[in-house]
């Protein structure tokens, strides 16, 4: 997808996506997709026969949002098939981000509040309310509630970006160890997703349909909006031009945000001053971790135009900014990496259609795949502690 074409288009797709994102101004949201399966893509990934740990390396055990339920499941990517899929414990509806605290607390958003649960004995503990007005709880892409998720470094507040229809969110602050909503902070529309600075003083809150990161300064709680649009934000809420996920580079602390596999946009949350890179996928991108040597991997949902965009893929960049590409099976929405890195998991719970129950499990050293039917539509997911 070139410049021009994406200009040309912008106008083509504005009333259709529209359509798709009127719940963003209306009390009532979409539907939560039906899981459907999904077609053999122009490019398909080489398989593996079954979905194996990378060799010399324990597989861990994942914990996945079920965002077409109510539930979390646990994952052993080591199993074949249908074995891989552990079991689930319910949470409240729609949930989708998540954390795990490293004694192994889950804190996870949920369109009624954050479930903690406790991973070891498989239960729900407790669910903090979310003081934000968010309508009724309901499913779907465009539902009220808790999105985006992150814990402080030091453990004692979980932050979670709460989406409210037709308008504003926030950031609600909960006291991990009194499980209340301590602070409420406002930010931009539909909070996808929540970072933290290393360093914890600041917090980075990607708003999706407002085109802007809001940085969140952790001793004083001011907020500074910060424009991501490398597009552009005109055709404002119809528009797909927009942020959905960040990573925090190691190396420097500066935000990375990719778009259409044509642009990284890197923001210096010191000063909000936005540069932009290449990107080589041509692909509706949503989203993106870094590793601890920089590594940086997107999740390419899959085109927008068919006729000149590409297909899903992962794309694996080096801090050089070179990069290659893994072809996907299907829509895919969010990246987690093992301990190691040499494993990337990809969840098939795409928010529009053509989400599938399941999970992409990818060597990132070789590109092979392999897929694990789990879940129901897997949005977030997180490796869990070892057991001592």
């Amino acid at each position: 997808m070139t410049t021009r074409a994406v200009l040309a288009r912008t106008a083509a797709v504005a009333v259709l996506s529209t359509t798709l994102l009127t719940a963003c101004g209306n009390q009532e949201p979409a539907p939560t997709p039906v899981p459907v399966p999904t077609s053999t893509p122009t490019a398909r990934p080489t398989p593996t026969a079954t979905a194996t740990a990378t060799a010399g390396a324990p597989s861990p055990t994942l914990l996945v949002t079920d965002f077409g339920a109510d539930t979390v499941t646990f994952v052993d990517p080591s199993r074949p098939g249908r074995a891989a899929d552990l079991g689930s414990v319910r949470v409240g509806t729609a949930p989708y981000g998540l954390a795990v605290a490293p004694d192994g607390t889950a804190w996870v958003a949920t369109a009624e509040g954050v479930a903690v649960v406790d991973t070891r004995t498989r239960t729900r503990v407790a669910l903090v309310p979310h003081t934000t007005r968010t309508g009724p709880v309901t499913t779907g892409e465009y539902r009220g509630g808790g999105m985006g998720i992150a814990l402080s470094p030091d453990g004692t507040r979980a932050y979670v970006g709460v989406n409210v229809p037709g308008g504003n969110g926030t950031l609600e602050v909960v006291d991990t160890a009194t499980r209340a909503v301590v602070r409420v902070v406002p930010v931009g529309r539909r909070p996808f997703d929540v970072d933290v600075s290393a360093d914890g003083r600041q917090v980075y809150v990607t708003d999706h349909d407002s085109f802007d990161v809001t940085t969140v300064d952790t001793a004083t709680w001011a907020a500074r909006r910060t424009e991501v649009a490398p597009y552009g934000t005109e055709g404002g809420l119809g528009s797909w031009l927009k942020p959905h996920y960040t990573a925090v580079r190691p190396s420097d602390g500066a935000l990375l945000l990719p778009f259409e596999g044509e642009r990284l946009a890197v923001v210096d949350p010191s000063t909000g001053r936005v540069t932009v890179e290449p990107m080589t996928a041509n692909t509706h991108q949503h989203g993106v971790t870094a590793a601890p040597d920089g590594t940086l991997y997107t999740v390419g949902t899959g085109p927008i135009d068919p006729a000149t965009d590409a297909g899903p893929s992962l794309t694996v960049r080096a801090p050089d900014g070179s990069e290659r590409l893994v072809p996907l099976d299907g829509p895919h929405e969010t990246v987690t990496l093992s301990p190691d890195a040499r494993t990337a998991y990809v969840s098939g719970g795409f928010t529009r259609e053509g989400g599938w129950d399941g999970l992409t499990v990818v060597d990132t050293a070789t590109g092979r795949t392999s897929r694990l039917p789990v879940g129901h539509l897997p949005l977030a997911v997180a490796v869990l502690p070892d057991r001592p």
